[in-house]
């Protein structure tokens, strides 16, 4: 499920982008962006799996897994640039008295989107259930946010041309899509910088390490359980 909404998300990403673009409609253009976050990590995971998946060597004797982590980093920088990049570029348009009106193509797009969305999320949410895979199932709500933010851009898109004057939804839309690519990029970049500094994961991956210690015949009890994530 995980590869072929990948493939359904690129298409849908270049669809909003065109349809942004030749629609003249910012927030299309910002909603393709925030759609492609779904997927860029994906890609570089796909690109990057023949090197950090190597086993450990002499120069690299706890392995190679920390390259993924750098290219998280790497992700989210891009994230917040394109975000932050967006959102100037929407607030400078909120002072602009004559934009253009988004043209239909925009609305259809966007419409597309949120149809589309909502069956990749329906789809994975059921294969999580299926295999009982939180991973899964945390990356169908993924979709679902996508949705969610198609939505704003249809409404932004919608008002325009209910009253041409209002073409200034459009930019606002485009400003709270923004928000979304930067609340990303940031998740992104947090949890990157977890793993570079050796942060311990949750109390419950902890607890399960303790429990399967425990299993092990002779073992009375534990204790300087010290742990770190690398590499996911």
């Amino acid at each position: 499920p995980s590869l072929l909404s990948s493939i359904l998300n690129l298409f849908l990403c270049a669809l909003k982008f065109a349809a942004g673009f030749f629609g003249k409609s910012q927030a299309l253009i910002a909603d393709a962006i925030h759609s492609l976050s779904d997927t860029t990590s994906d890609i570089a995971v796909i690109a990057g799996s023949h090197y950090w998946s190597r086993p450990p060597d002499e120069s690299h004797p706890y392995g190679h897994r920390r390259l993924e982590t750098l290219v998280s980093i790497f992700i989210g920088l891009m994230l917040l640039a394109a975000g932050a990049g967006i959102g100037w570029e929407a607030i400078a348009s909120l002072h602009n008295k004559q934009g253009s009106q988004p043209g239909w193509i925009a609305l259809v797009a966007a419409f597309v989107s949120i149809v589309s969305k909502e069956i990749i999320y329906r789809w994975t949410a059921a294969a999580g259930r299926q295999v009982k895979s939180s991973a899964l199932a945390a990356n169908a709500w993924h979709h679902r946010s996508d949705a969610l933010s198609s939505v704003t851009v249809l409404i932004g898109i919608a008002g325009t041309h209910i009253k041409p004057s209002w073409h200034i939804l459009d930019s606002f839309a485009a400003l709270l899509v923004s928000f979304l690519i930067v609340k990303v990029g940031l998740d992104i970049l947090l949890n990157a910088l977890r793993e570079f500094t050796d942060t311990a994961p949750q109390l419950e991956v902890i607890s399960k390490i303790r429990q399967c210690a425990l299993t092990v015949d002779g073992v009375i009890d534990t204790h300087d359980l010290r742990v770190r994530t690398s590499g996911g």
